[in-house]
């Protein structure tokens, strides 16, 4: 067995239940990104200490973190005061990858730069169709014939960046904003695992 000296540390990061965080890091197990990859995630950190997401990952026996940004409500600059401390909180790991799984936070520019090519997001549209929030309601309401989800590199500007890979998904004559999202997601959980592990073995 080839022996990696120094090991790919992956941050991700989640706000919610952490369905595609869950995904990644099966797919991590699966397909031995560790000893294929000298890859693995060195923890998962959540912006909610509710995050149903945290308990998911310590199941899985994943390192977990919490950096409130709620806590920081009263600072001049909660939003930057919030994004320092979690970027210490990350780097404390000497990240390959910092990955957004679910992670509810308008990121500051500042925090987007420093992990500039290594910050990775997958988002619900087909971009750069529908950036923002209420992808699948305005994909029906444009009558889209297709939708989908798309992974990309994070850069400074709003769900942009180079597209590192897509899936498409029909948009039926029945589907509501929630019947699509829920096929969106299947989608995502097939297509995250793939662009990191794609992503990694870019790397070498």
């Amino acid at each position: 067995m080839t022996i990696i000296a120094e090991m790919k540390n992956i941050v991700i990061l989640i706000s919610g239940g952490g369905s595609n965080m869950q995904a990644i890091a099966q797919a991590a197990l699966r397909h031995r990104w560790a000893e294929r990859l000298g890859a693995r995630i060195a923890t998962v950190i959540s912006n909610r200490p509710e995050a149903k997401g945290l308990t998911l990952a310590a199941n899985m026996g994943l390192p977990t973190e919490v950096v409130d940004h709620l806590a920081f409500a009263d600072r001049p600059d909660p939003r930057t005061a919030f994004d320092d401390v979690l970027r210490q909180a990350i780097d404390a790991h000497q990240p390959t990858l910092v990955v957004l799984a679910g992670f509810m936070r308008i990121l500051t520019p500042g925090f987007v730069v420093h992990y500039e090519g290594r910050l990775m997001n997958i988002h619900p549209s087909l971009l750069p169709a529908f950036p923002g929030l209420d992808t699948h309601a305005r994909a029906i309401q444009a009558g889209c014939w297709f939708a989908g989800a798309t992974v990309h590199l994070v850069t400074t500007e709003l769900d942009h960046g180079p597209i590192l890979a897509q899936a498409v998904v029909p948009v039926l004559s029945d589907d509501t904003a929630a019947s699509l999202a829920a096929r969106v997601l299947t989608q995502e959980h097939r297509l995250y695992p793939q662009a990191i592990e794609q992503w990694l073995m870019q790397q070498d």
